[in-house]
């Protein structure tokens, strides 16, 4: 298996595969292959990686910049990210996240958010911080990892794809 960059020839494989990874989810708005086509469509797809198996995808992960208080301070979403279903427990997700939380610091980013399990993500030093929130969400499940320097405060957006998605 090896990890990276989406190519063009990859975006029907994503879309199948990131639809079929929720599909069964109870969490789901079943929006997330519609988040990631809006995030590509809007050029702000800041980070799409992929793992592949020879010409089989069985993973993908996408990360966007996001604002606080207003402003884009160099920070970013995790998500989603998906695993095709039949492949999931056996690292790839892991794989994926530790790639592209390690191209963020490489590119600068001064952290990254998700919204997500804390049992799962805490294993990449990702916590609860009340200074950061997204709203309507219980603050358990939004989760943050700051890759050195001083925390900002204020409520986190997402791009608007994520919203446009669910209409």
């Amino acid at each position: 298996m090896i990890i990276r960059d989406e190519q063009p020839a990859d975006i029907p494989a994503i879309r199948a595969l990131v639809a079929g990874a929720f599909r069964d989810a109870s969490h789901s708005s079943q929006t997330e292959a519609a988040i990631v086509d809006g995030l590509r469509g809007a050029g702000v797809l800041a980070l799409s990686l992929v793992a592949a198996d020879g010409g089989d995808l069985l993973g993908h992960v996408a990360f966007s910049p996001v604002a606080i208080g207003g402003q884009e301070l160099g920070w970013y979403g995790l998500g989603p990210l998906a695993v095709h279903p039949e492949m999931q427990g056996r690292g790839i997700g892991q794989a994926l996240v530790r790639a592209g939380l390690d191209r963020l610091k490489a590119i600068g980013a001064k952290g990254c958010v998700l919204l997500g399990a804390p049992a799962y993500y805490g294993r990449f030093g990702f916590t609860t911080d009340p200074r950061l929130w997204l709203a309507d969400v219980p603050q358990e499940y939004f989760q943050v990892l700051a890759f050195g320097g001083e925390l900002p405060t204020g409520e986190v957006r997402y791009h608007a794809a994520f919203e446009a998605a669910g209409s």
